[in-house]
This record gives C-alpha cells, sequence and structure tokens, in this order.
C-alpha cells in the first residue's frame, strides 16, 4: 500500500491543483477495497480512507465516505475557490479526489452536502492517528490496565488544534467495527475503525464532534458475519430509557470541593469507627409531581438526602446500584452501562455534586455494585461481538439462571481488566468511599443455584470457582492499594472462611462482610409471638459463636422488605402498640450488638407497607406519632451509638463483648456488655422480648459506680409505657452471676434499656 504522511499545520508553499484523474496509483483502490469499507469488511481502513501519497506518480489521493452526499469536496482554504470537487466512485457514497504535482500530503477539510441542502465540513478522521499505544495493548492483554476507562470508550481529545472524539472498544472476533450516531444518521460504514496492531481494540478519531453527541459501535462478526449495534462497555454517559444509546460526556469539568474529607478518608480506621449505614434506592426514596411520577435530580436529591442522613445520624449512604439499566424494576442490579452512573437523575457531573456534597457534610458514599452478572439485552455485553467474550462461553458456567443473565468470564484477562478498572473508576472519578459487591456467593461456587448435571467442578474436582475467587482477592488487593481508607463490602451469603481477611492470610480481602445468617435468625425470632420466644432465644445468641470470625456489617436490607417478606414494622407480631414496641427493641438490638450497622430506608420510620421501587416512600406517615416517635427514636440510637465508643470501638474482636446473662430463657431476658478498646467505657445492654415488665431484676456487673440510663426503648416519647430507672442505677457490692458487683433493673416490655458506666471507684 502507498506510503502516507499525517496532515500537519505547516505552512504550505503552494495550493495543490488539479481534478481528479485516474492514474495508475489508483489501482491501489480498486473495486474490491472499496466495497470491503462500504459494506463495512475491512479492520484495516486507514489504509483506503484518507489522504495517501504516491512517490513515484507524486500525487495524493483522498477518499472518503459520505453515505447520504450528493456531492463531496476537498477544501483546501476558507474561499469558494480552493474547494475542490470529490468524484463519486461508488454509488453508496465513496468519494475520490486525486491531486497531481505533489511532494507531500497537505493539511485540508473534507465537506459535503446531501439532497436536502444540508452541508457540513470537517477534518478527515483518516488524517490522524489512534490514541491506543503498543503499552496500553500490552497492559490490557495481562489484565492489568487500571486505568483502562483512559484509554477506551469515547473521550474528548484534541490534537494539533483539532478537537473530536477518540473511540475504543475491544471486540476480538469482529471483522470490522465502526462508529455510528445521529452525526452519520446510523450508517454503519460511515466511520469505520480500525483495528489496532494484532489485538482486538479498536480505534478512531473523529473531529468535530463534541459532548453530548450519542453513539454506538456497529460490529460485523466473524462468527455470523452479521452486524451488531451495540452500546459502548466503556462508556461514561447513557441516554435515559427506553432510549440506549451511549453519550459522550466530559468527566473532567467538574470542581471538587473534598479535599479535607479525602485526606481524612484516608487516615481513618473503620474497624474502630463508628458506622451507621443508610441503604437508598435513588428512584424511590422521594419523588416530585403530583402524582410522584419525576425523579429528583442528583443535586436535589443531595440536598434532602444529606440534610435528612445528618438529622438521623448516619455516617454513610450506601446507594443500590446506580451504573445505567434498561429496566427500572430491576434496581440496577441487571447493568448495560457500568462506566456510566444512571441518566434517570441527571447527568455525570450531577452525580459527582451528589458525592461532593456528602463529602462536605461528613457524610461517605458506597456504591453496590454488581460484578457477578450482566443482562441479555442486545445492546450490552452478550454476545458483544458475536461471541460471548464478557461471559463464559459454556452454558454450565456462563448463565445465571435464578436472574435470567450472564455471569463474567473471570479467567479472562480483559474481563477482569474491565471489572477492576471499573472499580477504581468509580473510587477515582466520583471519589466513592466503599463498594459493596452484590451476590459474592454466586461468584464463589460453581453449583450456585444449580442441579446435578448444571454445573462443571474445577480442574480439582470441587465446586469453587477458582477464577472468580482470584478476581476478588485481586480486586482488594487493588483497590486498597490504590484508595487507602476506601470499603470494600462483601454481599456472602454461606460459611465461607475468611471473606474479610487478608489475601496474605489466605482471605478474600474485603474490609467488611454483611451477616446475613444474622439477619435472618434476629428476623425470624422477632417474627415469632412472645410467648414463643423462651423456646428460640438460641436464635439471638448463636450469632455469638462466630461473631469475630469476619468483620461484620449488620444489614436489615430492602430484600428483607420486597416480594411479600413484609414491611418491617409487619414483620413484627401483636397489636399496634407491641408491634411497635418490638420494632424499637429490635433496632435497639442491632445498635447494641458487635457489627457496624445498615437500615433500609424507611424502616427508620416504620413504613407499613412493603417497599416499591416504583413509587416514593410514605414520607406523610411522619405526622402520625408511632411513626415520628420510632423517627425519633433511630436518631437517638445514632445519637447514642456515635457518642459512646464502647458500642463501635471493638466491633470485630471478642475483647469487646461480654455477656451477663443469656440463659434466662424462660423471660425471654438477655444482658450483656460492650466495651471499648482501653476498658475505660462500657455499655450495659438489656432486652425483655415480652410484653411482660420485669421489676427490680437483679444483674451482675463487672465495675462499681453509677449506670446511667442512656437509652430506653419504652420511653413515652417514643411510644412506650414510661417504664424506666428513673436515669440510672447505683451498683451494689454484691456479688452475683460470678461477679463482684450487680444492679436491680427495671426490664420495660418488648424493650431494650442501655446502660452507660459513669463513674467508677
Amino acid at each position: 500500500m502507498a506510503a502516507r504522511k499525517q496532515a500537519k499545520g505547516s505552512k504550505r508553499r503552494a495550493k495543490p491543483k488539479g481534478p481528479s484523474v485516474h492514474t495508475k496509483a489508483l489501482d491501489a483502490f480498486g473495486p474490491r477495497w472499496v466495497e470491503k469499507v462500504i459494506g463495512l469488511y475491512e479492520d484495516r481502513p486507514f489504509q483506503i480512507l484518507g489522504p495517501h501519497y504516491f512517490q513515484k506518480e507524486k500525487c495524493v489521493v483522498i477518499n472518503a465516505i459520505f453515505p447520504r452526499a450528493a456531492e463531496a469536496w476537498v477544501s483546501l482554504g476558507n474561499g469558494s475557490a480552493d474547494k475542490v470537487p470529490m468524484r463519486r466512485v461508488h454509488p453508496r457514497g465513496f468519494f475520490q479526489a486525486v491531486f497531481q504535482n505533489q511532494a507531500h500530503v497537505f493539511p485540508y477539510q473534507l465537506g459535503f452536502k446531501d439532497s436536502s441542502g444540508y452541508a457540513a465540513e470537517s477534518e478527515d478522521p483518516y488524517a490522524t492517528v489512534t490514541a491506543i499505544s503498543n503499552y496500553d495493548l500490552y497492559l490490557i492483554s495481562e489484565g492489568s490496565h487500571f486505568r483502562i476507562y483512559d484509554k477506551l470508550g469515547a473521550h474528548l481529545r484534541t490534537w494539533h488544534g483539532i478537537s473530536g472524539v477518540h473511540f475504543a472498544v475491544w471486540a476480538p472476533n469482529a471483522k470490522a467495527v465502526g462508529v455510528v450516531g445521529n452525526f452519520n444518521h446510523w450508517y454503519v460504514s460511515a466511520h469505520p475503525m480500525t483495528r489496532v496492531g494484532d489485538s482486538g481494540i479498536w480505534a478512531l478519531f473523529i473531529p468535530g464532534l463534541k459532548e453530548g453527541e450519542v453513539y454506538k459501535y456497529a460490529i460485523r462478526s466473524w462468527a455470523d458475519d452479521d452486524i451488531r449495534i451495540k452500546a459502548d462497555p466503556y462508556a461514561f454517559q447513557a441516554e435515559v430509557r427506553p432510549r440506549t444509546a451511549s453519550v459522550v460526556a466530559n468527566l473532567e469539568r467538574y470542581e471538587w470541593h473534598d479535599a479535607e474529607w479525602l485526606k481524612k478518608r484516608a487516615q481513618r480506621d473503620f474497624v474502630s469507627e463508628p458506622i451507621s449505614i443508610y441503604e437508598v434506592h435513588l428512584g424511590s426514596w422521594k419523588r416530585s409531581g403530583e402524582q410522584g411520577e419525576y425523579f429528583l435530580n442528583y443535586r436535589d436529591l443531595a440536598h434532602q438526602m444529606v440534610d435528612y442522613a445528618k438529622e438521623m445520624g448516619y455516617t454513610h449512604i450506601e446507594l443500590l446500584p446506580i451504573a445505567e439499566h434498561p429496566f427500572d424494576q430491576s434496581w440496577g442490579y441487571q447493568v448495560t452501562g457500568f462506566y456510566a452512573p444512571t441518566s434517570r437523575f441527571g447527568a455525570a457531573q450531577d452525580f459527582m455534586y451528589f458525592v461532593d456534597y456528602c463529602h462536605q457534610h461528613g457524610i461517605g458514599v458506597i456504591l453496590d455494585w454488581v460484578a457477578s452478572h450482566f443482562p441479555k439485552d442486545g445492546h450490552g455485553l452478550a454476545y458483544f461481538d458475536g461471541k460471548q467474550i464478557y461471559a463464559y462461553d459454556n452454558w454450565k458456567r456462563g448463565e445465571q439462571k435464578d436472574w435470567n443473565t450472564f455471569i463474567f468470564d473471570y479467567g479472562r484477562n480483559e474481563v477482569r481488566n474491565f471489572l477492576i478498572g471499573n472499580a477504581l473508576f468509580w473510587l477515582d472519578k466520583y471519589h466513592i468511599d466503599g463498594l459493596r459487591v452484590d451476590a459474592v456467593a454466586s461468584m464463589l461456587y460453581l453449583d450456585y443455584s444449580r442441579k446435578d448435571g448444571e454445573w462443571e467442578p474445577n480442574i480439582y474436582g470441587g465446586r469453587e470457582n477458582l477464577e472468580a475467587i482470584s478476581f476478588l482477592k485481586r480486586f482488594n488487593e487493588v483497590v486498597h492499594s490504590y484508595y487507602k481508607g476506601v470499603l470494600t463490602i462483601a454481599e456472602e451469603s454461606t460459611a465461607w472462611g475468611g471473606v474479610s481477611r487478608p489475601t496474605y492470610l489466605g482471605g478474600l480481602g474485603f474490609s467488611m462482610k454483611w451477616n446475613m445468617g444474622w439477619m435472618h435468625d434476629t428476623l425470624e425470632y422477632f417474627s415469632k409471638e412472645p410467648v414463643h420466644r423462651q423456646f428460640h432465644q438460641d436464635m439471638l445468641t448463636f450469632s455469638m459463636l462466630y461473631a469475630f470470625t469476619e468483620n461484620f456489617i449488620l444489614p436489615m436490607s430492602h430484600d428483607e422488605v420486597v416480594h411479600g417478606k413484609r414491611s418491617l414494622i409487619y414483620k413484627m407480631p401483636g397489636d399496634d402498640w407491641q408491634r411497635f414496641a418490638n420494632l424499637r427493641a429490635f433496632l435497639g438490638f442491632i445498635y447494641g450488638h458487635p457489627g457496624k450497622k445498615l437500615l433500609f430506608m424507611g424502616g427508620d420510620f416504620a413504613q407499613t407497607r412493603e417497599w416499591d421501587s416504583n413509587i416514593s416512600l410514605d414520607w406523610h406517615f411522619l405526622d402520625y406519632a408511632p411513626h415520628k416517635q420510632v423517627h425519633q427514636f433511630v436518631k437517638d440510637l445514632n445519637r447514642a451509638y456515635r457518642a459512646s465508643p464502647a458500642l463501635y470501638e471493638v466491633d470485630f474482636d471478642y475483647h469487646g463483648f461480654e455477656w451477663v446473662d443469656f440463659s434466662d430463657a424462660a423471660s425471654s431476658l438477655l444482658s450483656f456488655v460492650r466495651w471499648s478498646r482501653d476498658y475505660k467505657e462500657l455499655v450495659l445492654v438489656v432486652l425483655n422480648m415480652t410484653p411482660v415488665p420485669r421489676m427490680n431484676y437483679q444483674l451482675g456487673v463487672p465495675k462499681p459506680g453509677f449506670y446511667e440510663e442512656i437509652l430506653n426503648s419504652d420511653a413515652k416519647e417514643y411510644g412506650g409505657g414510661g417504664i424506666g430507672n428513673l436515669g440510672g442505677v447505683q451498683a451494689q457490692a454484691q456479688s452475683w452471676q460470678h461477679r463482684p458487683y450487680s444492679i436491680s433493673v427495671h426490664f420495660p416490655p418488648l424493650s431494650v434499656v442501655m446502660f452507660r458506666l459513669r463513674e467508677s471507684s
């Protein structure tokens, strides 16, 4: 093929001139080559399109595709006299111009006019270069290009004074790939991309495109010779559903104001700090419109939600998945745009504002992150280039039947790179403070939710997915090495050991793990009528046998209040008074029990209906006393929690917990002590799980002094009966329950009471 040079802005000696003529040089662009480009079969379009210099003939040949053009030209200057007409050499819009007696390729622009009279000029996409280096290709192939989002996808660039968008996509099984969008009327062959080297990466810089352009990739596959129109896996923004195109976005325009937060975050020790997480679904937290038909913008949500979280005393907001997804009822768990915050609530900068505003007001932001599966939507990752390159190409490994989705191929370097790069992307571009990894159990086991014959064992004959295990370890190692103080949290429901232990000790490397067993047992216990609870007290005490084997979060999540499971308040037995009393006791038990805390929205004011992702929470319930009183109780729980180091400093070690009495199952009473790290502070937590008050009940305590009542769920301001201990009790030098001192306390009905040792002798 002819030698060629990139056009530069150097001063020309003389204007090229001469109409298009046939020369021997044009044999290089015969009908076969033209047909390949026009039909989207050519993987090296730069060999045909753009400027080509033929040294022997001393001519420059410029080829271009304008599918809708009635005429086309090469513009050599600003005046009409500088427009040299191009000759149509193919009816589907292949144009050509030949310039004789040239010493080199010269600067120019291409122009066209369609049948309606619309005319446009721009730089030639095939007169420039791509931005993917051999080093990029090497890192991508070995799965270690952790800033891959800076290379693949659509990026606004300015080269040699020419502004536009650089596109790059991974499609190893493609014959040819084109960029399509409104700018070329979705003609698949209008902007064919070039294969970079011998890799599966395709790239093209298109001058003149700006932020806001919508686009997709047209991919012709070797597998079946069909063309698939796919959204960009690395797109930073997408259209609002039901539209599915990717959108060119600029992530560098936002000015952050959270430097102080990030500095402090890097120095924090989450193990010994209070963490109280407010789990939120943005689409149904609060809406606008007379019928609640409109979503709030990220910026409106920031102000309203931060005000609420601060008032309630939460330390973090955890968002159900906000990566782009086509189906509202998936709650965000079936992701098609892994690098794009959903456009339902605004643009990328709006979400940056949300996170920034949270940080400026002392609230951390955790994202629910989906790395376990992806949906089968035609515009997404499924069969992306005609084959399964993101999922296992084997139905026994590649399909998640429960959710009718595909499972990522964790053994493929490019897929691991896609996912780890995605995790770092949210931490880098959006300053996210933590990633809660969804459905980890489904990743760890090859036989997860599969019958015999529906799965294949690993190379050692076991049921463990060794590739996924390796991926999770690598994910945690990379995240923790790049971003100090960021949390990784596993939603893992099995007895897999070491989920929240470092990888160098054989663990998976997560910061923390959801305690799903505790959640199930505790809800099961509280759902029982009080008269039967005496036979099930082990459901509350069993958790202490394993409470310190992991760094646990105690979740009361969205999954527990949907699909017929009933709202939190209606899980509780009894009449209305007992329901609310049970709920307060349940919430108090969460805050007394070792482990960090998580509560789903609506639970903190006792919403009565199940969560519905299509409508707003029932905020009007706060006009009614019982709900407002639960609301106040959760506020005070968070205040007491954050003000008492004994309730959070030693969550993950048995030195911070001590049973006082767990043996009085007949009365359904429990009592235990929480210690601070230095043993200078203790909080005594006592629970009565029956509607029968227990008066003057004697408990052994480890230290003398005044045990101040800091919280009582039966207080009248919370809707209780007002049975209490008149502000606290004084310890007596009378040994009891193998302890040197004792106190006599009143156990209100269906309650939790917390005492803090105020002074000791």
